[in-house]
């Protein structure tokens, strides 16, 4: 009867990154069920030959045989900030690669049940080490590989936390692999220690029995052990609650005082074709209520649309341009044309191509909003950091599941701070296709018509209108953007 393969091997491997060798003709195989344990100084290979077995790093010569797709725990774990630990644990599931055990499972099975709504900046190391242990037990496949997850942990913690992993090990029976730099670790927890040096494995040492029962339970070490008690690394990083903030108080009072200095202005000029007093401004607001708000609609409309609009074909733009910086060379020629002219010199061309009405006012208005988009994607999709891909790369995510549950929410704070400015850009477009077309019969006509009779309360009535709606919307993405970043810790 011919014996079954093992879930893991490599044959005479060899791996040069940069013109040096890493690897040098490594052979080994990991048996089903077993756990081994690679260690090594630093620099002798031993990330290396993990991500070579994950299928990250395609090694130059020699072969692999991996049975299923492993699941790999990182150093650093690479929690999405942007997902609780819960649809953090999910997200193999979403991919499609989960299979193992159900997120919820999963999690309890680590001690970690009752945080699955906290996100990642709630937790502490600890506590995101057992999540990101939870999301490879969620992932189909029975091989386990773990990149030195507990090296950041105090010595405590990182007892308990191989008591618990021997513990796992032993209940759910993967196949697994550890990297790490501790030879107590390795002797403790490993049926076999495979020792890696200068990019060769020296070494291949049966660890089961005696050197178990010894590690950790001898003499002084066990003693001081007992005194300091066991590790405890479900420590939420939940301070106090936060005073109330304050930080209206200072706005309000600049523009208190900005009203003041309105009304005794006006009074002192006793002007009021020059410079009306903020109660003149407000009867006339009253009086012509209807007009302005009919007015307001028309504008807001076409801002509102403008924005979405153009925020739409920004990302559609920047996230090619992000990704592929040879496109952005080619374009940047018109792209910086197209910014160093002004919006209000295009107004003769569109009224000869589109003539007037709602359809050039929303052009006007998206491409006002487009540039501020296009640049916020472009840097916040180049800003997300190489190793949240090389995570989905484990998880064999594919190009759209990169661009909807890793890019795009990746990049949403940048993204909202450049639709601020978008939307500020947006309302100034609309505004200045109506000084152009009279049959857009929005706040800026009204602005016109008012100041050809010489209504300067009218006038100031319909540009308090479009400050208001500006600091509305302004207001509205800030608390968005405030929410996004607390969520992630910032």
């Amino acid at each position: 009867m011919t014996p079954a393969h093992p879930p893991l091997a490599v044959q005479d491997i060899t791996v040069r990154l940069g013109g040096e060798v890493i690897l040098d003709g490594v052979t080994l195989d990991v048996q089903r069920g077993e756990f081994l344990a690679l260690i090594g100084p630093s620099g002798g290979g031993k990330s290396t030959l993990l991500r070579v077995l994950a299928g990250l790093l395609r090694p130059g010569g020699g072969t692999v045989h991996i049975a299923t797709p492993p699941a790999l725990v990182f150093q650093d774990y690479r929690l999405l900030p942007w997902r609780t630990a819960l649809r953090n644990v999910a997200l193999p599931a979403d991919l499609g690669t989960g299979g193992g055990l159900a997120p919820d499972e999963a999690l309890k099975m680590v001690g970690m049940e009752a945080y699955g709504p906290y996100f990642p900046a709630q937790l502490s190391g600890g506590m995101r080490a057992r999540v990101a242990l939870a999301r490879a037990l969620a992932q189909s496949g029975d091989v386990l590989l773990l990149d030195e997850p507990f090296a950041a942990l105090d010595a405590l913690v990182r007892e308990r936390f191989n008591a618990e992993l021997r513990h796992l090990h032993e209940k759910t029976g993967r196949t697994t692999v550890l990297v790490t730099h501790s030879i107590r670790e390795a002797v403790w927890l490993a049926d076999r220690v495979a020792v890696l040096r200068g990019g060769k494995i020296v070494e291949l040492l049966d660890t089961r029995g005696e050197g178990r029962v010894s590690a950790y339970t001898d003499g002084l070490e066990a003693h001081l052990r007992a005194v300091l008690g066991t590790g405890d690394s479900t420590r939420l990083r939940l301070g106090s609650r936060p005073a109330p903030s304050r930080a209206w108080v200072l706005p309000v009072a600049a523009v208190a005082l900005a009203l003041a200095l309105w009304t005794w202005g006006a009074a002192r000029l006793d002007q009021p074709f020059l410079l009306p007093t903020p109660g003149a401004v407000w009867q006339e607001a009253v009086r012509t209520a209807p007009a302005l708000a009919s007015a307001f609609w028309v504008t807001v409309r076409t801002a509102l649309l403008g924005t979405l609009l153009g925020a739409l074909a920004g990302v559609l733009i920047g996230y090619p341009l992000a990704r592929w910086r040879a496109l952005e060379r080619f374009l940047s020629p018109f792209l910086v044309a197209s910014q160093s002219t002004p919006i209000v010199v295009l107004a003769p061309l569109l009224v000869s191509w589109l003539g007037f009405g709602f359809l050039p006012a929303l052009v006007v208005s998206a491409l006002s909003a487009l540039y501020p988009i296009l640049v916020a994607t472009l840097v916040g999709v180049r800003e997300l950091e190489a190793t949240y891909h090389e995570l989905f790369s484990s998880l064999r995510a594919t190009r759209w599941q990169r661009l909807t549950r890793l890019e795009l929410p990746g990049a949403l704070p940048v993204l909202l701070g450049g639709l601020r400015l978008a939307a500020s850009l947006a309302l100034i477009g609309a505004v200045v296709w109506e000084f152009v077309d009279p049959n857009q019969k929005g706040l800026g006509l009204a602005v016109q018509v008012a100041g050809v009779y010489q209504n300067k309360a009218g006038q100031f009535a319909a540009i308090a209108l479009l400050v208001a709606y500006g600091v509305l919307v302004y207001l509205l993405i800030t608390g968005l953007e405030r929410r996004v970043m607390r969520r992630r810790g910032r």
